[in-house]
Order: C-alpha cells, then structure tokens, then sequence
C-alpha cells in the first residue's frame, strides 16, 4: 500500500476519534482491546491445558484426567462470556462509530449545496452518493474494526505463542555443516507464513480494483432501477419499457461480468488460501515427529507444541487471510477518500471568491445585480451585462426565448450557478422562497408537503387546510395525515399549486418564481397570482415566464434577448 493510501485512511479515521464522541469511543475501545488481551491470555491456558490433559492419557492417569475436564469446563464457560461479551462491545462501537460517521457524511453532502453540485457537475469518481454514505460507511467502520481486532489478537498472539513455541521447539541442524539453529519450529512457522503472504499478494492484489469496480456496478445498477420506479409515469405514456429494459440489461450485464471476473480470481485466491491452511494442519507433526518417536517429547508436549504451531502461524498469516477483506476494504476506502475529496473541493470553491459574487447587499430591503454576466460551464456566454434592482413589494417579469438564460438568470440568483461574473446583492432583510418549474415534493404526510421547506408543526391544521383551499386543492383538506409519495400521486399542476400554497402558508419576503404556472390554464394562473399579490402585498416578485397574459400582473418587465446582448428594460 502506498503512503498516500495510508494518509487518506487516516483522514477517515481520525475524525470520529477526536469528535464530541471520543471518551465514549475510547472506552469502548478500552474494553475490546482489554477483553482481545484476555482471549489471547485464555488460549495460552488452553494451550498448557492441551499439554496437561495429553498427557494424563498417554500416561492412563483417570484422576488428572477428570481434574483436566473439570478444569476445561472453567475455561470453557469464560471463553463462551469473552467471545458473547466481545462481540457485543464491538457492535455497541461499530454503531456509534457508524452513526457519528453518517451524521458526519450527510452533513458534508447536504452543506455548501454539494449534493446539487455533485448531480450537475459532479464527476465520475463520485458517482452514488447515496451509496457511499448509506452501504460504504457501514462497510468500512466494520471492516475497519474487524480488521483491527484481528490484527491486535495477531500481534498478541504471536508474541505470547512464540516464547512457547520457541521454547518447546528443538534444534535445527543446517546440511553439510555443525551450525546448530535453535528454535526450529519457530523459524519454519516465520517462513511458512512469509512465503503463503508473498504469494497470496502475487495472485490476489487485482482484487482491490475488481472490488472498487463491483460497488460502482451494482450502485449503477440499483440506481437505474430507482429511476425507472421515478419516472413510471413518463416511460408508460412513452411507451418505453423495452429502452428502459436494454438500459437495465446492460447495467446488470456489467454486474455480471465483474461478478464473473471476482470469481475468477476470488478461486485462485482462495484456492491458495484453503491450501496453505490445510498443509499448516500437519506440518508441525512433521517436523516433531521425529523427537516424539525417540521418545524425547510426550503426546502433551507434541500436541502443545501443534497448538503453539497452529497460534503462531495463524497470527502470521493474518494478511494470508484476511487477504480478501483487506482488498474489499481497499476498494471501499477508496470510494469513501474519493466522496471527501470531492466535498472538501466544493466546500474550498465556495468559500473561494466566485465568479459571480454574492454579498448582502448594503441596502436591506433590495436585490441588486450589476454586470452580470452568465455563461455556460465549458465559457459560452448566454447573457451579458444584466443589470436590474428589485426592492421589497415590486415585482418583475422576466421573458425571452428559450435558451437564452433566463432559467439559469433564476439559478444565479438561489446561488447555484457560479459560472460567468458581476454581482449580485441580496436583501439581507426577509426570507427568500423560490419556487421552479417542477416543485420539489419530499416523501411523508401531506401536512409535511405543504409546510416543506418549513415545519408542519409550526402551522395548525386550520391554517394549512385553508391554503389549500385558496389555491383550488380542496380535495385535499381531508388528507393531511396521510403519507404517499405525492410528488408521482399529484399532476403537475396539482403540484404547482401546493408550491403556491407553501407560499401563502410561510409568507416570504422575497418570491422567485420559473414557470411556476406553465401546467395551469391561464385563468387558473391568473387567480394564483391575484391571490399571491393580495395577501402578500409586501412580498416582492421575480417571475420567469413565457406567456403574454403574465405581464398583467407584474409591473415591470425586462426581455432577455438572444445571446450575447444586454437585457431591455420595458
């Protein structure tokens, strides 16, 4: 592994152990590491255990040998509590650290607009947000643990096992000379281990990309599964099931053909692995059975010094196998150090000076922008030198072709699209509510729908059954308790109109609206925007639209011309 991959683990690490959780997590650490020193400690017992009781039978001592099954019974029921007590601990930390972690993720992803950035622009190396946060970060605090406990009981093991060994072990003579090696049995665990990691890495190191690929095959797959359940309106009236089948053919033919290339290698891997673990189960025998059959070594001592053998080859071969893990783990701190990276830059570009600068603007009732220019992200212009001041209870009409910016103008002002320059003040007085083309409906009741982005229980029931009714919803008073996915239960239209009535329910200062009647009929439209001008008179207004009948209630109008050009004001 390389230093860099070593700095990005610990740039995922590092953050939970010195968060507001620390002092809970080190204590919980505290006791997996006490009760890892305790089970190593337990197998050396029971190592001397297998020497005592082999020995009570070689020797047909019944006494000693019930005085051993006594004695293991005690063993036993601790081991059963340290393995019952162990597994709980680790659980209880992997769900704090899970947790912390997640909070941790959601909030980067959700602060500095990243998730939007990341749809619209975001590249391939931080595809499936969704993911990384939900099934990766699970993963690797698992993993992460898992593997650490095992490397800790590993490095226990072979320092407690080898003095043991060691001890029990004989002389190795090296051939065609009178060099006396001690500790032979020592040295053949140490090399049997180093040749089986050696060439468990040779054959299993392409696994770490076949496992960063299989996460991102998979998402892929999953995800286009979530758009089809989305979108099963549209493809029906398109008639597209057979598309929208071949698109999911081809996602789930690459699951399948990465699928197949792991199992390819996971055999070789594996094949090695299941090999070199079932020639450590006699390879001590061979090398003791010479002193045991001259009688220089009990049946304890020979199966004592298998136990040893077994321990320090074992705590040896922890990279042998765990190869397969350590490479899921690889791919999956990858991911992870890819979904941060890509945080951190959006976080650095928005506390960077943007193109298009946003400031409050010095007059607290107002919206200014001055020279503004709007551009695509690869530099072509759509606008030039747009400038317009809006003040609280004025409203605005903006129209033009499409293609021209307009939308993008709408996304300018919410902070969205940093591409082009100039500026705009907002008025740091009153809040801003914008309202696209297509509302945003989240999941839950509809009490919640309407109240979003506020809170339902800030608002009586009277007061959101009466929004409702003003903006032509009445069939819904009825069903504010009722949860569904109301953003494919509503017809556009419907939808547009919860969007007003969000309007009239949180009563913002500042209204942006982008074809937010393009579903209604122009008498529907009409009464929306009386209404909004009626009981939110100080409430200034910026409309994009694209129909005539718009301007009526707006008093004042600009044009965007096609690009480049200035801005008319009428």
């Amino acid at each position: 592994m390389k230093r860099s991959f070593f700095h990005d683990l610990w740039r995922l690490v590092r953050p939970f152990w010195v968060s507001e959780e620390k002092w809970k997590a080190f204590a919980l650490l505290g006791v997996v590491i006490g009760i890892t020193v305790g089970m190593v400690y337990l197998n050396v017992q029971f190592n001397a255990w297998y020497g005592r009781f082999y020995n009570a039978l070689q020797a047909l001592d019944q006494a000693i040998f019930w005085q051993e099954m006594a004695m293991f019974t005690i063993l036993a029921a601790i081991n059963v509590a340290g393995v019952v007590s162990g597994a709980f601990v680790r659980q209880l930390l992997r769900i704090r650290w899970r947790h912390w972690l997640t909070d941790h993720y959601m909030s980067m992803w959700l602060s500095h607009r990243s998730y939007y950035v990341l749809q619209t622009r975001g590249a391939a190396t931080t595809d499936n947000p969704d993911q990384r946060i939900q099934e990766d970060t699970d993963l690797f605090v698992a993993q992460t643990e898992s593997l650490f406990t095992g490397l800790l009981d590993s490095v226990l093991t072979l320092f407690a096992f080898s003095v043991i060994l060691w001890n029990i072990s004989g002389t190795f003579i090296i051939p065609g000379t009178d060099i006396a090696v001690p500790g032979d049995m020592f040295w053949a665990a140490l090399g049997y281990a180093i040749v089986g990691t050696w060439l468990t890495h040779l054959v299993g190191r392409p696994l770490i990309g076949i496992n960063y690929m299989m996460y991102k095959v998979n998402a892929d797959f999953r995800y286009s599964m979530v758009r089809v359940r989305e979108n099963a309106e549209g493809i029906a009236l398109y008639g597209g099931e057979r598309d929208e089948r071949a698109t999911l053919d081809d996602r789930f033919q690459a699951v399948v053909t990465n699928w197949w290339t792991y199992m390819l290698r996971a055999l070789r891997v594996n094949m090695l692995t299941a090999a070199y673990n079932q020639a450590a189960v006699v390879f001590p025998f061979l090398i003791t059975q010479g002193r045991f059959f001259a009688g220089e070594i009990p049946l304890g001592t020979l199966m004592q010094a298998s136990n040893s053998f077994g321990e320090v080859q074992r705590a040896l071969s922890f990279f042998v196998n765990a190869y397969s893990t350590l490479a899921d783990w690889r791919a999956n701190v990858d991911r992870l150090t890819t979904f941060t990276r890509a945080m951190d830059e959006i976080r650095r570009a928005e506390q960077d000076q943007r193109d298009i600068a946003r400031a409050p603007s010095a007059n607290s009732n107002q919206l200014t922008v001055s020279g503004l220019d709007l551009a695509l992200p690869e530099g072509t212009v759509l606008q030039r030198n747009l400038n317009v001041t809006v003040a609280q209870g004025d409203s605005l009409l903006i129209r033009g072709p499409s293609g021209v910016g307009k939308s993008t103008f709408f996304r300018a002002l919410a902070g969205l699209w940093p591409f082009g320059k100039g500026r705009i003040d907002l008025p740091s007085h009153g809040t801003p509510l914008f309202l696209p083309q297509k509302p945003y409906l989240p999941l839950g009741a509809l009490r919640m729908v309407v109240a979003y982005p506020g809170a339902a229980q800030h608002y009586s029931d009277e007061q959101i059954r009466e929004v409702l009714n003003a903006v032509g919803l009445s069939h819904l008073v009825g069903r504010l308790d009722e949860s569904r996915n109301w953003g494919q239960m509503l017809s556009l239209g419907e939808q547009q109109r919860i969007a007003f009535a969000r309007a009239l329910l949180l009563q913002p200062a500042w209204i942006y609206l982008d074809e937010a009647t393009s579903q209604l009929d122009e008498e529907s439209e009409g009464k929306l925007y009386t209404l909004l001008r009626r009981r939110l008179p100080q409430a200034a207004i910026v409309s994009i639209g694209h129909r005539a009948t718009l301007a009526q209630y707006h008093d004042r109008h600009v044009t965007f011309g096609a690009p480049p050009s200035t801005m008319a004001a009428e």
